[in-house]
C-alpha cells in the first residue's frame, strides 16, 4: 500500500506531541511493510533531519514555510473575509497544492493521510484524481484525516481564560474553527481521534454525521527508549515542560508559576521549579531572574534524562487543551509521579490516587505536589503503577494496533 502522509511540521525528532504522535504511526506503518511519501511544511533549522525520516518513508518532499507576525496578521485579517479558520488561512500553499498534485497524478496512491488539520485542506483540493483505478471510489486514494485534537474545543477553553478584550476574537474564531473541521469530518472517508471526547467533539462540529468513519487510536509513546529513572528521595525538584509558544501550555504553565507554585512554597520552602521547552515567555525569565533560587528556565532541551532523574514530581498545568498529553504519558514511561488537572488528563486511562494526582484550582494543585514532594514512598509507588500503565496500553506498538485497517479502501 502507498500512503502519501502529508504533515505541517517535520516529524522528527519526537520532541512535542505532535510530533512523537505522528512519529510513531509513521514507524509502525513502516513496518507494515506500507510504501510511505512524506511531503511536509519545513523551516531551515530541520533540514537535518530528513536524513533519518528517510530511513522510515520511502520518499520525502518538502516545501519551505516560513513565519513573522506581520504575515499573520495578514492571514487574520484575510480569514475575515473568507471565512476560513485563520490557522487554515496561515498555512494555506499553492506550493504544497502543487507538489500533492504532482505525486497523486502518477496514479498508485493508495491513500492520503493528512496529519492535522491545517493540512486536511491539501488532501482534498478540486481536480485531486488518480489516472488509475480508484481506491476510495470516485477516482480518489482513500481520505484519512488524523484529528490529533478537536481544535475548535481548545480555542473555546482558552476564550474562558482569555483576557476580555480577546475573548470575543477567540469565540469567533473557535466557531469558525468548528464548522471547518464538521467539513473535514463529512468529507473524509477516515477520521482519527485520539481519545473518546475529541470523538465525540468531532462529531458534534460534523452535525452528528459521520459517526461511523472517527475511529479513536490513542496517542504512543516508546517505553523501550523511555526507562524508568532512580528518583533521588530526598530531591525537591519539580519539572514542567512543553512547548511554550503554544498557547495553551504557555497559559498553563503560567498559572502554576506564578499561583500555584508560591503556595507550594510556603509549605516546602526548598521546593524549586525548573520550567523545560522552547520559546520561553518573558515573564517566565522573569521570575527565574527575581527568584534565581527557586525558578530555572532552560529554553530547548534535547536530552530530558538529567532533569527527569532529579525530579521528584512532574507538573503538567492544563487548563485548555484537547487531545492526550505526551508529556503525561513520556513521565509515566520514566516511571515518575505526576501531577495534572483534569483536563490534562482527559483521553488517558488512570485513576487519581492511584497512576497519578490531580488538582483543578490553584490550592487542589499545590496540595497534590505537597504530598509528593512531602511522601517518597508515595512518588515511588505512584510512579511505578504509570510506568505499568503506558508499557500496558500505550507503547506505539500495542497501541496503534488498529492502524492497519485504516487505510483499506
Amino acid at each position: 500500500m502507498h500512503i502519501l502522509f502529508l504533515t505541517q511540521i517535520i516529524p522528527y525528532p519526537p520532541d512535542a506531541g505532535p510530533r512523537v504522535k505522528t512519529w510513531h504511526v509513521l514507524r509502525y506503518l513502516s513496518g507494515l511493510g506500507c510504501r510511505i511519501t512524506l511531503v511536509s511544511f519545513i523551516r531551515p533549522e530541520e533540514e537535518g533531519y530528513l536524513k533519518t525520516l528517510r530511513e522510515v518513508c520511502t520518499d520525502v518532499h518538502t516545501v519551505p514555510i516560513r513565519r513573522s507576525r506581520p504575515a499573520d496578521l495578514g492571514y487574520w485579517l484575510r480569514s475575515q473575509w473568507t471565512g476560513r479558520p485563520f490557522l487554515v488561512e496561515r498555512d494555506d500553499s499553492r506550493a504544497m497544492r502543487a507538489q500533492v498534485r504532482s505525486i497523486v497524478e502518477k496514479g498508485d496512491v493508495d491513500a492520503i493521510h493528512a496529519d492535522q488539520l491545517t493540512m486536511a485542506q491539501f488532501a482534498r483540493t478540486p481536480g485531486l484524481e488518480r489516472k488509475g483505478p480508484a481506491a476510495g471510489g470516485n477516482g480518489r486514494p482513500v481520505a484519512v484525516f488524523d484529528a490529533h485534537n478537536a481544535v475548535w474545543t481548545i480555542l473555546r477553553r482558552m476564550a474562558e481564560n482569555a483576557p476580555p478584550l480577546l475573548r470575543p476574537l477567540l469565540i469567533r474564531e473557535a466557531r469558525m474553527v468548528e464548522a471547518y473541521e464538521g467539513r473535514v469530518v463529512r468529507s473524509f472517508d477516515r477520521v482519527l481521534a485520539v481519545t473518546e471526547i475529541d470523538r465525540q467533539a468531532l462529531l458534534q462540529a460534523a452535525g452528528q454525521v459521520g459517526g461511523d468513519r472517527i475511529s479513536v487510536i490513542p496517542i504512543a509513546v516508546d517505553t523501550v527508549k523511555l526507562r524508568p529513572v532512580e528518583q533521588y528521595t530526598r530531591s525537591n525538584s519539580i519539572v514542567t515542560l512543553g512547548t511554550l509558544h503554544y498557547p495553551p501550555n504557555a497559559d498553563g504553565i503560567r498559572w502554576f508559576l506564578h499561583e500555584v507554585f508560591p503556595l507550594v512554597r510556603d509549605a516546602v520552602p526548598e521546593a524549586t521549579l525548573t520550567i523545560i521547552g522552547k520559546h520561553p515567555p518573558r515573564d517566565f525569565l522573569q521570575a527565574a531572574e527575581a527568584q534565581p533560587d527557586a525558578v530555572r528556565v532552560t529554553g530547548y532541551v534535547p536530552d530530558l534524562d538529567e532533569y527527569m532523574s532529579a525530579a521528584a514530581v512532574v507538573a503538567i498545568p492544563v487548563r485548555a487543551g484537547g487531545g492526550m498529553r505526551v508529556r503525561i504519558l513520556e513521565a509515566f514511561s520514566r516511571g515518575l509521579p505526576v501531577v495534572t488537572t483534569t483536563v490534562g488528563m482527559e483521553g488517558i486511562d488512570a485513576l487519581p490516587g492511584r497512576e497519578l494526582l490531580t488538582g483543578d484550582t490553584a490550592l487542589d494543585f499545590a496540595g497534590s505536589v505537597i504530598r509528593f514532594l512531602e511522601d517518597p514512598d508515595l512518588r515511588v509507588q505512584t510512579g511505578r503503577r504509570a510506568r505499568a500503565l503506558a508499557e500496558a496500553r500505550y507503547d506505539w506498538q500495542v497501541a496503534l494496533q488498529d492502524l492497519e485497517a485504516i487505510y483499506k479502501p
